[in-house]
């Protein structure tokens, strides 16, 4: 990192691969857990088939009604992952679309088809809407901070 700039802008493949493997581990823990309760509410089994089968995302009873809701909440759980790992709200979209590309991805891989259901579809925009908004909201909540430059902030600067 040179001196005088603010943020480090060298492209560090370790800290991004890091970056999108702990966002997808902790939004599909998260995922699961909200999967879990939903199925419980609803006296269903649980199984990976509410996670990642396209067909379960419907609206036709309370089960599938509550596996929507799940994927909504955990939107604003992934909201808070991308403020605790990501921590830059112009990153945000680029993690909020690779989150789901990789759910795309295995959804694909999972039914062994491409999703062709328009809810699933639906779905999947709304939480990343949700997902990359409230991740740039709270971002910028901690970007937008006072800098503190008073006399005291300069007493502390360090001998670099």
């Amino acid at each position: 990192m040179k001196g005088g700039t603010f943020r480090n802008t060298q492209w560090d493949p370790t800290l991004l691969t890091s970056q999108i493997v702990s966002m997808q581990c902790c939004v599909y823990f998260s995922l699961g857990l909200l999967v879990f309760v939903a199925n419980k509410l609803a006296g269903d089994n649980y199984t990976l088939d509410h996670l990642f089968e396209y067909h379960e995302i419907h609206i036709y009873d309370l089960g599938g009604r509550l596996v929507i809701c799940a994927f909504v909440l955990n939107a604003f759980v992934a909201s808070l992952a991308l403020w605790c790992i990501v921590r830059r709200a112009k990153l945000c979209l680029d993690f909020s679309c690779t989150f789901h590309l990789v759910h795309l991805i295995i959804c694909w891989w999972y039914n062994r088809s491409f999703p062709a259901n328009a809810s699933w579809w639906l779905l999947n925009v709304i939480t990343a809407t949700i997902m990359c908004i409230g991740g740039e909201f709270l971002c910028l909540q901690t970007e937008m901070k006072e800098i503190p430059v008073g006399y005291a902030a300069l007493n502390q600067k360090s001998d670099v």
